[in-house]
């Protein structure tokens, strides 16, 4: 009875073994299928799930043309803008992907058919096009009688193209052209019929305006970059408090500082279509600082890491906003383009990076020629990086005290005559388990008082990282590793109960 029962307990078991290991084979054919229909979907490669409105913003001036034709409603020319500018897009995404799918909804069969030539021949080379427009001037020349054709110019638009062979950057251009563009209305599309290529201007990016000397400005900066102590990295929005900002404001005039540097996150702004609301507390921010007569250095696009050329003209879009929006402010003494761009050099690839910083200062310094341009760069060996893209340099310092004074003349020597600005450096008093309890505010007291020597000895501009304590800090600043992310939260002057440590004597400035 007994080895029947057991010989009953394994049949059972293999049957189920059976039946659990035939529904894992069914799972993985069906995974399998999925995977090849949805690969078979080509616009699923082409991002067709996302509206090309908020997929490609370029910059649009639209201006006055020489109709010749009939009067057109504002609503057609409006979808006549909408559905031009999609077939840019769509061109975009055909080159980068070698797959012609989605122009057939901009373009008639006789272009569709050149540019799928075109397409195809990269193909079979193993060759693939990155581009991107960043700024059209729009204007119509005709519009028929019957409403289904259209003639517009569109001047100076500035072309990014990168052109890889088997996966690798074989050439990179920037062209600014002129076009006539001749399109028909089919299907309640306007399409392509012709596309000329009027002319080429002589371009090597967007022109860089000759700027005033800041240098006196620039060398005055003493300063702290600034959280609240309750709203760390996220000073706006909800929590955003006018009260205890301008307490901490009088807390810093006080201590002999002039300049605050300030960071405006890019996804919390609303990314390409910034939030009113928050440009209004940013307003409202710098009003209290220029009523402290502190001076205000804005960091742009924190907590941004695309780079990629299709995303451009979103990520610009964002940046001539802020720009524009904040640009005749009394408090405002600069534009920082990035906080430590360099530590994306890694995942995201040093020549995107540079090319979207240099673009980007060429974009901010057309809208804004009152106020220097900097980029912060997280050490000395990356700060002479695009120099020529900005008024001054600015750099990160959290080494050796002892070496500080080597490195910061080594710099300015190699800074071809530009202020050089030391925009972070610390040290955190936390001591415990994570770092052996090595840390103390007295060390952070010795620290602070050695790089002032250094510091007022060489007449370096600074800001010093940080004014308080913060009682969290947030995994997306300093990752899930509590060694590196809770040292964070000891930085300060003032801890996090508002009572100065005995750092804060060396940073009140006399």
């Amino acid at each position: 009875m007994e080895n029947k029962f057991k010989k009953n307990i394994y049949r059972a078991f293999l049957i189920l073994s059976a039946v659990f290991i035939f529904g894992l084979v069914l799972l993985g054919i069906s995974s399998g299928i999925a995977f090849m229909n949805s690969g078979a979907d080509r616009s699923s490669i082409l991002n067709l799930d996302v509206d090309m409105k908020t997929a490609y913003m370029p910059h649009v001036i639209l201006e006055d043309g020489n109709n010749e034709g009939r009067a057109i409603d504002s609503t057609v020319f409006e979808k006549l803008q909408r559905d031009y500018l999609n077939s840019w897009y769509t061109r975009n995404e055909a080159l980068k992907y070698n797959d012609p799918i989605l122009l057939k909804d901009y373009y008639t069969d006789s272009a569709y058919v050149k540019l799928k030539r075109i397409i195809e021949l990269n193909r079979s080379k193993g060759v693939s096009v990155e581009q991107t427009t960043l700024s059209h001037r729009i204007s119509l020349d005709f519009y028929s009688a019957d409403g289904r054709i259209a003639v517009i110019s569109d001047r100076n638009v500035e072309l990014f193209r990168k052109l890889y062979k088997d996966g690798q950057t074989v050439n990179k251009s920037k062209d600014t052209s002129n076009y006539q563009v001749v399109l028909f209305l089919e299907d309640n599309f306007w399409r392509i019929r012709h596309f000329l290529r009027k002319s080429a201007l002589s371009f090597t990016g967007s022109a860089i305006p000759e700027l005033k000397t800041f240098d006196t400005e620039i060398h005055a900066i003493k300063g702290v970059n600034y959280y609240p102590k309750d709203q760390a990295w996220k000073m706006f929005g909800e929590r955003f408090d006018l009260k205890t900002i301008s307490a901490d404001f009088k807390k810093i005039k006080a201590m002999g500082l002039n300049t605050i540097r300030i960071f405006v996150p890019y996804k919390e702004f609303g990314a390409a279509d910034v939030s009113e609301k928050h440009l209004q507390q940013i307003h409202q921010m710098m009003d209290l600082s220029a009523s402290h007569k502190i001076r205000v250095i804005l960091t742009l696009f924190d907590f941004y890491g695309n780079y990629d050329l299709a995303d451009w003209t979103l990520s610009f879009r964002h940046g001539r906003t802020i720009v524009s929006a904040l640009k005749d402010h009394p408090a405002l003494l600069g534009w920082d383009l990035k906080n430590e761009p360099d530590l994306d050099f890694e995942n995201r690839g040093k020549e995107r990076v540079l090319d979207w910083l240099q673009q980007l200062s060429r974009i901010v310094r057309s809208i804004d020629r009152n106020h220097p341009v900097t980029i912060g760069w997280s050490n000395e060996r990356a700060a002479t990086l695009l120099h020529s893209e900005v008024d001054y340099i600015s750099f990160h310092y959290y080494g050796n005290t002892a070496e500080f004074q080597k490195i910061y003349l080594d710099l300015k020597r190699s800074s071809e005559g530009k202020s050089v600005v030391l925009q972070e450096y610390g040290l955190s008093s936390y001591s415990g388990f994570w770092n052996l309890f090595s840390g103390s505010d007295k060390k952070q007291s010795d620290y602070h008082a050695e790089m002032q020597k250094h510091l007022e000895k060489q007449h370096v501009p600074f800001l010093f990282w940080t004014l308080y304590d913060f009682s969290s800090v947030p995994i997306d600043v300093a990752g899930k590793k509590p060694w590196r992310r809770i040292p964070q939260k000891f930085y300060g002057c003032i801890d996090s109960e508002g009572n100065p440590k005995p750092s804060f004597t060396y940073l009140r400035q006399k």
